[in-house]
C-alpha cells in the first residue's frame, strides 16, 4: 500500500485546503452549542483580516453601494450560518439547475468552445488558485468566530 506523506506541496492542494475548512467549521459547530448566542454580536473586521491591515471601525458609516458595508454589519451568527451552508455544498453539492438554465449554459459553452480552447488550464489553475485562496480565508473565519464564541461565553481555555 503506497503511503502518502503531508509534504509542502500538498500543503497548497484543493483536496487539503477543502478538508482544513471541514474540520475548522466541524469544530466550529461542536463548540458552538447555542447559535443564537450568537446574535448581534459583532465579528470584529478586524479579527477576520488576515493580513493584519487597520479597518474601519463597525460603527463606521460605509456608503450604502459599498461591498464592505454589507459585510461590516454582519454578526457572528450570519457568519456561522454562511460558514455552514457553505460546508453543505462542498459535502453535498449545490442544487442543480433548471431545465431552461442548462439548455442557456449549453448555448453559452457552444459559443466560448471556440474561443479559448488553448486558454482552458491558465482558466482551471486561476479558479483553482481563487478557490483555495477562498476556503484558506473561510477556514480563518471559521477558526476565529470558534475561537471568538469561547471568549463570550467565557471558556478561553477550551480545546487547549
Amino acid at each position: 500500500m503506497m503511503q502518502i506523506c503531508d509534504s509542502y506541496s500538498q500543503k497548497y492542494s484543493l483536496f487539503n485546503a477543502m478538508n482544513r475548512f471541514i474540520g475548522a467549521v466541524n469544530n466550529m459547530d461542536q463548540t458552538v452549542m447555542v447559535p443564537s448566542l450568537l446574535r448581534d454580536v459583532p465579528l470584529l473586521l478586524e479579527e477576520l483580516d488576515a493580513a493584519g491591515a487597520v479597518c474601519p471601525p463597525r460603527e463606521a458609516a460605509l456608503p450604502p453601494g459599498d461591498p464592505g458595508a454589507y459585510f461590516s454589519r454582519r454578526d457572528m451568527y450570519s457568519h456561522y450560518m454562511l460558514l455552514k451552508s457553505i460546508r453543505n455544498d462542498i459535502e453535498w453539492g449545490v442544487v442543480q439547475p433548471s431545465p431552461a438554465g442548462e439548455e442557456a449554459a449549453r448555448k453559452k459553452d457552444k459559443l466560448e468552445e471556440g474561443e479559448g480552447e488553448e486558454d482552458l488550464e491558465k482558466q482551471f489553475h486561476y479558479h483553482l488558485s481563487g478557490l483555495h485562496s477562498v476556503l484558506s480565508k473561510l477556514t480563518r473565519k471559521a477558526n476565529v468566530l470558534t475561537n471568538r464564541y469561547k471568549q463570550e461565553i467565557g471558556f478561553s481555555s477550551w480545546g487547549q
